[in-house]
């Protein structure tokens, strides 16, 4: 049995997120970061690197004909930092909301460091 892998949010980033959503969302978001917590190799259906970015990662869920994502990144090999969540309404990742990710990975690093 593989360790279980932590999952922490960064302040209340996906938590405000977390709470607009539908019950039916929820349950979903609940499922796929179990998940994401239990199985070593989990399928890019509901987690993928974001190509391009700097360890980016892409919580997948989809529920009826609607797709939301969570950015997230790994912190010290197992941890999983839950940032900014959206409802995707395009083919592509917008580039506003994988900057905001971006951003807020380079704030939460600089939080970590300058507190050690």
């Amino acid at each position: 049995m593989n360790e279980k892998r932590n999952i922490i949010y960064y302040k209340n980033y996906y938590l405000e997120f977390f709470e607009t959503l539908k019950p039916e969302v929820k349950k979903k978001f609940n499922w796929t970061l179990q998940l994401i917590s239990e199985l070593e190799y989990i399928p890019e259906k509901y987690f993928k690197h974001l190509t391009g970015t700097n360890g980016l990662f892409e919580i997948r869920v989809e529920v009826g004909n609607n797709i939301f994502r969570v950015f997230s990144f790994f912190d010290e090999g197992n941890l999983v930092d839950l940032i900014n969540g959206f409802q995707k309404k395009t083919q592509k990742t917008p580039i506003k909301e994988i900057n905001k990710a971006e951003q807020l990975k380079k704030e939460y690093e600089n939080e970590k460091y300058n507190n050690v």
